[in-house]
């Protein structure tokens, strides 16, 4: 089939149930890929001291909802109150099931915000054909309240993170429409699967591909800006060479795990954003 086909091809009627469905699993297809630089693994805690995949396990079930019901609000046109009180009310139900333990904050925002798009453009169009469609939708429907949001003094710890450092803030990257995800993330993703990667080596070599640029407010949070900068480094060069593509990739990756563990360091913003292409994969006819 050719692109313009491709192009032209009416998108397949999916429901906003399908889309939470979507969004569970890619978050499942972020906490089974391992080895992960720091980050909680289905087998291992990496940076962490007070999680496990159990207890990821415990807040993705807690949000299984969640995803469906925001993006019937994006579908039903709702304001950007509306989103954020559904995002609330989801981040009580994950800190009630994890006992206080924050594992999904940044992913109830950021593949919130997704799958509310996601209904927007379900409702305009039927069907998500492009990732291109998904962020034009969010910029549209509720890029100047982001940017309003963004204006706020944070209290999280992601949110002084960003203020201390000069970082950008969730709020600040939702409001560009997620560069690093629609510029980075997805073409990563789409090029190793293209390639004929492994799902988990395509993952993997997303993920450092965003470590390499991604001013992640985690690692910031955790390691300071040299730790933020240690990190960029080490992906950068992980995918100078070869990525999860390259004889050793695996043991290379794990190699840096290790590191990170040693200092603490976990890229937590890349693992949303991992999460968040997982998403777009998933709902994405022609990605």
């Amino acid at each position: 089939m050719t692109a313009v086909a491709r192009q032209e091809r009416a998108p397949a009627k999916l429901p906003t149930a399908a889309i939470g469905r979507a969004a569970t699993l890619a978050l499942y297809d972020e906490l089974s890929l391992a080895p992960k630089p720091g980050l909680v693994t289905l087998t291992d805690s990496g940076s962490h001291d007070d999680m496990d995949g159990h207890t990821f396990m415990r807040s993705l079930f807690a949000l299984r909802h969640y995803f469906a019901e925001i993006a019937a609000a994006g579908f039903q046109g709702a304001g950007f109150a509306v989103l954020e009180r559904c995002g609330i009310d989801a981040e009580a139900r994950m800190l009630a099931a994890t006992v206080g333990i924050n594992t999904h904050r940044g992913s109830i925002f950021m593949l919130g915000l997704l799958c509310a798009s996601a209904g927007a453009v379900v409702r305009e169009r039927g069907g998500v054909s492009h990732p291109a469609q998904l962020r034009e939708a969010l910029v549209r429907c509720w890029g100047g309240a982001l940017s309003v949001r963004a204006m706020r003094t944070s209290t999280l710890p992601g949110g002084i993170t960003a203020r201390r450092h000069g970082l950008r803030s969730a709020s600040e990257e939702a409001a560009m429409g997620f560069p690093v995800l629609f510029d980075t993330a997805v073409p990563a993703l789409r090029s190793a699967l293209h390639r004929g990667l492994t799902p988990q080596q395509a993952r993997l070599d997303t993920l450092f591909h965003v470590m390499a640029v991604l001013d992640d407010c985690n690692l910031a949070h955790r390691g300071g800006l040299e730790g933020l900068c240690h990190a960029q480094r080490a992906a950068r060069r992980y995918v100078e060479e070869g990525g999860a593509a390259q004889p050793e990739g695996i043991q290379k990756a794990k190699a840096i795990a290790d590191d990170f563990v040693l200092r603490r360091l976990s890229p937590g913003g890349a693992a949303d954003t991992l999460a968040a292409a997982c998403l777009i994969s998933r709902v994405c006819a022609d990605l």
